[in-house]
């Protein structure tokens, strides 16, 4: 039976993508559809995707699949006929990156999970096929012009933080699930108006059109492919972008430049800057905005004290790391969380 798992180590994967000739595409997409036996499905993508020399990050689960990867140019068209061939994803909408230096991924991981999103819906009622209206990028712009609508983002904080739509509100929560809930109450006793719901990629925003629909909202729409395809769109047709700053995407790029503003400001020394960058004491790795000047400062690193550790030998960085649990500061990317550990000094 064939390994379908990654057997070789990061670093060696990561110089091995390093050293590739040929451009990559970076690609995402999604869909909402009903999978028996996300398992098999799932080996059999992998077994697939693998011969293709693919990399990148895929989850499947009941509900269907949500995928970020990227694909060596020359592979490109089989990869579209592989997965045009699975009847639910024929003629599916790929989103494909505009600002890509093709090193986005190294590996291919495919999980099997719950849920391709996670939502914290319990209500049997809840019905995903029962959604918003797809809005493309023209008519997104239209939308955005009345005062009868409501623009509302559902990303996280530091997504919002480097770029956002134009008069977009944000969901004072850190997790997906929380957000539903929250937009609904926010947006009590606006059921007449228009309510646009955006995400990166779409799959977020189609989700919460859906739940909006199911609280009783009647004007629901949401952004056709997400900000990735609205970048697309409006480079294509030559339409003013109502999207100002960088879009934050889940890879090694961490962001695509959609207009030349920078929006936000370095987490330490509050100059305008939006480039995310992980911490690089290994110990730390937190997601923070950093300008060039403080990345020299403070050798890539969050703060001073994480500068110290940095800059030891590394076995006795791994003495201090040894038992310690990291996960909350990798992955706890919230505002909360982020400005007492920047301020430190």
């Amino acid at each position: 039976m064939p390994v379908l798992h990654n057997r070789i180590n990061n670093k060696e994967l990561k110089q091995r993508l390093m050293e590739e000739v040929e451009p990559r595409i970076t690609i995402s997409f999604y869909n909402y559809f009903h999978i028996q036996n996300p398992q098999a499905f799932r080996d059999e993508l992998y077994k697939q995707l693998n011969a293709l020399q693919v990399f990148g990050r895929i989850y499947v689960a009941n509900e269907g699949i949500n995928a970020q990867i990227s694909v060596p140019q020359s592979h490109f068209e089989n990869f579209k006929t592989y997965l045009y061939s699975i009847e639910p994803l024929n003629g599916l909408r790929l989103n494909i990156a505009i600002d890509d230096d093709g090193k986005s991924f190294w590996v291919l991981k495919i999980k099997v999970r719950e849920k391709i999103v996670a939502d914290g819906i319990n209500d049997p009622a809840f019905n995903m096929h029962t959604k918003g209206k797809y809005v493309n990028a023209e008519q997104m712009n239209q939308l955005l012009q009345s005062k009868d609508t409501i623009v509302i983002d559902m990303r996280n904080h530091y997504e919002y933080e480097v770029g956002h739509f134009v008069n977009a509100l944000e969901i004072p929560s850190d997790t997906f699930r929380e957000q539903l809930p929250m937009a609904a109450e926010m947006m009590q006793g606006n059921e007449d108006k228009n309510i646009i719901m955006y995400c990166t990629g779409g799959i977020r925003c189609e989700k919460a059109s859906a739940y909006m629909l199911h609280r009783g909202f009647k004007n629901v729409f949401h952004l056709e492919g997400g900000i990735i395809n609205y970048a697309q769109q409006i480079q294509k047709e030559g339409i003013e972008s109502k999207f100002v700053g960088k879009n934050f995407v889940f890879d090694n790029r961490l962001g695509e430049r959609i207009t030349n503003d920078v929006i936000a400001k370095c987490h330490q020394c509050q100059q305008p800057a939006d480039t995310h960058t992980n911490c690089l004491n290994d110990g730390c790795h937190l997601l923070f905005i950093q300008c060039e000047a403080c990345a020299k400062k403070y050798d890539g690193c969050c703060s001073e004290s994480c500068q110290t550790v940095y800059n030891l030998p590394i076995e006795e960085q791994k003495k201090i790391r040894a038992g310690s649990d990291k996960g909350m500061m990798i992955f706890n990317k919230s505002k909360a969380r982020l400005r007492p550990r920047l301020n430190e000094s």
